[in-house]
Parts: structure tokens; sequence; C-alpha cells
């Protein structure tokens, strides 16, 4: 028997786009126009072409529902492939991708294998209420469960905001990826090594100008 014959398995590429919106955590739902699953909300996703690498694959899908390719965080999450049955049609393994990107520099679009394109609350779309499509609520409750990690011990919240912000808006992002309120105080002295003052002001309604930082050079990337 030829060690080399083996059945034919399809590869794809998941993509979970998020941002921050309305102060909360989303992630762009697009509304399935195709069997399987027809109808249903699901994550946006290509199949990896023969010749094509994966993050050729991951990067494709990306600029299809965003335009956005560059200068943005991108990271590998997980590979799903364990339930032999996750997709009707044949054996698929996908790896999943999560990208973030501040609200303001999305404009998402719908292709033709979708009627929707939506962002959603993360925590809305995992409650009971909300079937999707394969095993895509898995990867959305995998991925929040990897940025509120990354949120305790790496910069990854800055990739939610423009490049210079205010403190009180810094403190906005960790509160939404970690879910808890923070002591002011406490906040600022934790991040103080990691933002340096541009020596700008930013003065919002009728509260007092609040200075305008920006990640520190040392900590970007």
């Amino acid at each position: 028997m030829d060690a080399f014959r083996h059945e034919k398995i399809a590869v794809a590429v998941d993509f979970l786009i998020m941002t921050i919106e309305d102060d909360k955590l989303k992630v762009l739902m697009v509304r399935r126009n195709e069997e399987p699953f027809k109808g249903a909300l699901a994550l946006p996703g290509v199949a990896v072409a023969e010749e094509e690498t994966l993050s050729h694959a991951a990067r494709r899908c990306l600029e299809e529902e965003t335009g956005i390719t560059e200068n943005i965080y991108l990271e590998q999450l997980y590979t799903w492939g364990d339930d032999c049955r996750r997709d009707p049609r044949n054996r698929v393994i996908s790896v999943s991708y999560m990208a973030l990107i501040p609200r303001e520099l999305l404009a998402e679009s719908i292709g033709k294998r979708v009627t929707e394109v939506l962002f959603m609350d993360v925590t809305e779309i995992l409650s009971e209420q909300y079937k999707l499509a394969f095993d895509h609520k898995e990867m959305i409750a995998y991925g929040r469960e990897r940025i509120q990690n990354k949120t305790e011990y790496t910069t990854i919240a800055f990739h939610f905001l423009p490049e210079e912000f205010t403190l009180p808006e810094l403190q906005k992002i960790y509160e939404i990826l970690l879910g808890k309120n923070l002591f002011k105080a406490n906040f600022r002295k934790s991040i103080q090594d990691i933002v340096e003052d541009t020596g700008k002001m930013k003065k919002v309604g009728a509260h007092r100008p609040s200075k305008i930082y920006r990640r520190a050079e040392d900590f970007k990337g």
C-alpha cells in the first residue's frame, strides 16, 4: 500500500476581525448566502488555494472584508480539525486568524457569498441566543480569551486605538478587554513606562483638557 496515498482534505482560513465600538468588543460577522448554513451568521473565511500559503490566504481574506492588510495587528490563533464533521461537505481543517483594528479604519464590504456584514458584540454573539455556522462560536470564544490574557502582559490593547490617545481612552480599552473596572492611579502607574507624552492636549466637552499620549517607541510592534 502506498504510504503517501491519502484522502483529499481541504484547508480554510477563518478570520476574527475585532474592534471596539460603543464601549464593546465586537467581531465582524457575515450572513452566509450559500450552503451549508445558508442564512446563518459566520466568521468571514476563504479556502486556501493549492499553491497558496496560509499567510497569503489570510491577507487575501482580510483585504476582501476590510480593504486593509498593512500596519495592523495580525495573529494566527489555532488550527481547528479535531471534529471530522465540522463542515458537512467534506473534511475541512481551518486555521483561525485574528486582526485587531480601530473602528474608524474599517470600511467593511459585502462579498459575493454573503448577504450582510455587521459588527456584533462578542458577549452577545457568544450567548445562547445565537447559533453560528460551523464551529465559529468556539473560535470567537478562543479569540476573546486570547485577547484578555494578552492584555495582562503585552501592549495588545493599543491596537484598538489610533496612534495618539488620552490616558482615559486607553484605560477604557483596558477595562473593556479585561471585563473589569480599573483604579485610575494603579492603571497609570502600570503603563507609565509604555506611553510617552506628545506635548499636545485634547478637550472633550466641558471637561478639562487631557494630555495626548502615544505608545513609547521601545514598545511598538
